[in-house]
């Protein structure tokens, strides 16, 4: 909100004041409703507010506040004192992905660290709630709330599976090494969906940028590839390759512009192929399991009730 700026007519607003007139007779009780009818020039001059019986008073703007904000006030300071508790104190679980993860970094590469947080029940309980996630740009840090983290864990996200899978842990609480027992929960055939159908419809974009300007962006066109010889060990395998120490010369090639466009886009099709063989011979789940999922999250809500 600016306290500078004039409000405009026909704006509801509430009487912080009870306004009589000369003889004390009360015209306007505090806490009224009423519409702007007219506005100053600037803040030092008073509004004139209309009230529901077609009375009319003289407000300044620090007696009146805006009908929806006066609303939320309440609701607002206690937000704000939720605001300032440190929610990443309740972080349970961090690790280190990315570049550095995959065995694919060089001087220039950040570390990026991911994880989950579990906050106490009171906040999870409360009329505010908690955030799904915590993110700081500076840190490159984010973490998932608990529930949150599993329901995209189900969803197949790539970058939530690798987060179990990395073996560059750097904090993980006695309920995140339950997690990460059950981990291959997580594993299902939707890897293919999901896994395939981003990396279609980004390396669509790709082709149309490489069409009319000649470039993409070689850096995420080597991690959608990566991503899709992950998801063909997934099916395979049962496990989410981090690490890709096998291909790591193949994909800074693309990553560095050595590799032809043309090859890269070859490259990506024949992994298509190998990802529809490794689908039909998978001895993974349709569906993940949904149920140990649920259970846990509520057996982790049960452990940090106050």
């Amino acid at each position: 909100m600016n306290p500078n700026l004039i409000l405009p007519v026909g704006t509801q607003v509430v009487s912080r004041i009870e306004v009589k007139n000369s003889t004390e007779k009360l015209l306007c009780v505090r806490g009224a409703v009423g519409v702007i009818v007219k506005s100053p020039d600037d803040n030092s001059h008073a509004y004139r507010v209309r009230l529901p019986d077609n009375v009319e008073v003289t407000l300044y703007r620090h007696q009146l506040s805006i009908r929806k904000h006066f609303q939320k006030e309440g609701i607002d300071e206690v937000r704000a004192l939720l605001e300032e508790l440190n929610l990443y104190d309740c972080v349970i679980y961090r690790c280190i992905v990315g570049s550095r993860a995959f065995g694919l970094d060089d001087d220039n590469s950040d570390i990026d660290r991911r994880g989950i947080y579990l906050p106490p029940a009171r906040l999870q309980w409360s009329l505010f709630g908690v955030p799904e996630q915590l993110e700081n740009d500076r840190t490159q840090e984010c973490y998932w709330e608990l529930q949150k983290f599993i329901i995209l864990a189900l969803k197949a996200n790539p970058n939530v599976l690798e987060c179990l899978y990395t073996q560059l842990i750097e904090v993980s609480t006695p309920i995140a090494e339950q997690l990460l027992v059950i981990k291959e929960i997580f594993l299902s055939q939707l890897v293919y969906q999901t896994y395939n159908g981003y990396v279609m419809s980004q390396f669509k974009k790709m082709e149309q940028d490489y069409r009319s300007i000649g470039k993409v962006r070689l850096k995420h066109a080597m991690h959608l590839i990566r991503l899709l010889l992950s998801g063909i060990t997934v099916l395979k395998e049962g496990f989410v390759p981090v690490k890709v120490e096998k291909y790591r010369q193949e994909l800074l090639a693309i990553k560095y512009g050595e590799m032809p466009w043309n090859e890269v886009a070859r490259w990506r099709l024949e992994l298509h192929k190998e990802f529809d063989a490794a689908l039909s011979n998978t001895v993974l789940p349709e569906r993940p399991n949904y149920e140990k999922a649920n259970a846990f999250l509520i057996q982790a809500r049960k452990s940090i009730v106050d």
